[in-house]
């Protein structure tokens, strides 16, 4: 059976290269995937601490997982929407030269 920090180890791992991506990244697609990267390593928390909690019958940890992937898979689809709009306007995904006010 594999350790509860092993997971914790590789979720927090994941989350801080979503960081660093989201931190450094200028391409707005790459930041959003960076975003996906952070979810995800939530994702794993959640479910490894369902593991291993005494009444694994209830599955609170596993309904939290589903809802992130909900909220992953809206936040793609409207990122995405935003970013190919802002792109058609004007022929950069940069996100330091976007600036909404002005178009």
């Amino acid at each position: 059976m594999v350790p509860l920090w092993l997971y914790l180890a590789v979720a927090a791992a994941l989350f801080s290269i979503g960081m660093f991506g989201v931190l450094t990244r200028r391409n707005a697609i790459a930041i959003l995937m960076s975003i996906e990267l952070m979810l995800n390593a939530v994702n794993i928390n959640l479910v490894a601490f369902w593991r291993y909690q005494e009444n694994p019958a209830n599955l609170s940890g596993q309904v939290f997982a589903i809802f992130v992937f909900v909220v992953a898979a809206a936040e793609a689809a409207v990122g995405l929407a935003l970013i190919i709009s802002i792109y058609r306007n004007r022929q950069s995904v940069i996100a330091e030269d976007v600036d909404v006010m002005k178009w």
